[in-house]
Formats: C-alpha cells, structure tokens, sequence
C-alpha cells in the first residue's frame, strides 16, 4: 500500500528524498481571518519509487532541473538497474515500472512527474508513451 508524504514548495531536495511531512496545508490567521493558504506538493511512495505529482515552477527551479541531463526513447520494454540513486523529471511520456521481485506490481509515471528512484533498484520500464526526462545522478 502506498503511504503519503506532503512537502512544501520550498522544501529541499534532501528533504524529498529522505524525509516525510504529515500537514496537508499551512495557513495564517489575522484576527481569525484566513488571510494566505499555501498549498503543499503531494507526493507518494511506491514499491520504493517516489512520486511528486506536476511540483510547481519554484520547485524545479530550486532543483534546478533545467540544468540537468535530459534522455529520452520511444515506446519500447527493457530492463534497468540502477547503480545510483536517480531523480527525474519527466517532460513527456508514459512508463510503467516494474520493480523486480514484486509479483508484477508497477509505478505508472507520467509526464509532469518528479521521480526518485532508489541505488540498487532493478526493474523493467514499459514505455507506452515516449519519454523526454531531465535526469540527475547522486
């Protein structure tokens, strides 16, 4: 079962990999007046892959993902493993993963998409869209 983590928009890419946040949202009060709301980027586990669902403009920035590598491939089925831990974002594209040794259970990511994936991860990417991603390696 997945479990779900909330970050805020300034938390630091650290803070993403290793660290889980259980408030959904901050507010202030003025008076007992709501007078701002910030909304917190939500992102999930699964099957040891971590999801963050579109994160906002001033969160890429501060990864500073534009500056990363990018890869891409087409609609296509094959076998990874990764030596390092790999943070991703992904531009376009449609994946399902599949972690080895888990009955054929997957992590479906999709462009929009930040993508952390664990060193030592092996799996099988089953692209049915083709992906364009920036990618960094820790």
């Amino acid at each position: 079962m997945a479990s779900c983590v909330f970050l805020t928009r300034q938390a630091a890419a650290s803070s993403f990999l290793s660290s889980s946040y259980s408030s959904s949202s901050k507010s202030r009060k003025y008076n007992n007046r709501v007078v701002g709301v910030r909304a917190e980027a939500m992102a999930t586990e699964k099957l040891g892959v971590k999801v963050e669902k579109n994160p906002s403009e001033s969160r890429l920035a501060e990864l500073g993902v534009k500056q990363w590598p990018k890869w891409g491939c087409p609609p296509s089925k094959f076998p990874w493993t990764y030596s390092s831990k790999e943070t991703c974002y992904l531009l376009e594209g449609k994946v399902k993963v599949y972690p080895d040794g888990q009955n054929n259970e997957f992590v479906e990511i999709e462009a929009g998409d930040l993508v952390v994936f664990p060193k030592g991860m092996s799996c099988t990417w089953d692209v049915s869209v083709a992906v364009d991603k920036h990618y960094l390696f820790e």
